[in-house]
C-alpha cells in the first residue's frame, strides 16, 4: 500500500474513450474535485494500476488509502465525500429508485454500447445499433415532463445517460431522423451545454462529434 500512501490528493485512472470512466469524471467536475488524472491506455495499462486495483480495470479512484474500481461505488462514494451539490435524492424511496434506474441503463444500454464497441460481429453490430436507437428513442416522451431523467434536478442517473447520448453519432446511432426524438434532443442539449460535461470531455471525447 506504499504508493497510495504517498498520495496526497485523489487519483483517478481513467480511460478517455470509455463511457464509464466518462460517468465519473462527470461527477468530479460537478463537485468541483481536485483529482490528478492520469490517462490510461486500456490496452497497455501501467503497473502502478496493478499493484492497486487487482482487476487493473478502469477507472480506478484512489483517495489516500482507499482504492475504488466500480464506477457506480465511485460515484456514490464522491456524493457522500462531497455533498454539494447533492446528485441523489435525499429520500430513501427516491434514491433507490434512482440507483434502479442506473442497474436498468446498465443492463438495457451500457451492455449494447460495449457490444457496439467490443464485438467483431457485423450481425451483432447491427442489431445492438438497432436495439440501442429504439430502446433511446423509447424514453423520449419522459423528458416532456421533467428538464432531467424523471427529476427536476441533475443526478447521478443523468452522469450515467449523458456519456452515452454522446457517443451516439460516434456509435453509429442516430435519433435525430425520428419525429419522437425532440424532447430527448432539447435534454441532450441541456447536458451538453452543462459546465461540468464540458469540463468532464477528453480529447478523444471531444472528436467523437466533431
Amino acid at each position: 500500500m506504499g504508493v497510495v500512501a504517498k498520495r496526497s490528493s485523489m487519483t483517478f485512472f481513467s480511460d478517455n474513450t470509455s463511457h464509464y470512466s466518462h460517468r465519473v469524471r462527470i461527477v468530479l467536475a460537478e463537485k468541483g474535485v481536485t483529482v490528478e488524472m492520469i490517462e490510461v491506455d486500456a490496452g497497455h495499462p501501467p503497473a502502478e494500476l496493478a499493484d492497486l486495483n487487482p482487476y487493473g480495470s478502469l477507472p480506478t479512484l484512489v483517495d489516500r488509502d482507499l482504492v475504488l474500481y466500480e464506477s457506480k461505488v465511485m460515484m456514490e462514494y464522491l456524493d457522500e465525500r462531497f455533498p454539494h451539490p447533492p446528485l441523489l435524492p435525499v429520500y430513501p424511496v427516491a434514491r433507490a429508485e434512482s440507483r434502479l434506474y442506473i442497474h436498468r441503463i446498465e443492463k438495457d444500454w451500457c451492455a449494447l454500447v460495449d457490444a457496439i464497441q467490443h464485438t467483431r460481429s457485423e450481425n451483432v453490430i447491427k442489431k445492438s445499433t438497432k436495439e440501442l436507437r429504439e430502446s433511446i428513442l423509447g424514453i423520449a416522451p419522459i423528458f416532456v415532463e421533467k428538464p432531467f431523467f424523471m427529476s427536476d434536478d441533475f443526478t447521478l442517473v443523468d452522469c450515467c445517460i449523458a456519456p452515452i447520448l454522446w457517443r451516439l453519432p460516434f456509435l453509429g446511432v442516430d435519433i435525430r431522423s425520428s419525429k419522437q426524438s425532440k424532447p430527448l434532443l432539447a435534454y441532450m442539449d441541456t447536458l451538453f451545454n452543462r459546465e461540468s460535461f464540458q469540463e468532464s470531455l477528453s480529447e478523444q471525447e471531444r472528436e467523437m462529434r466533431l
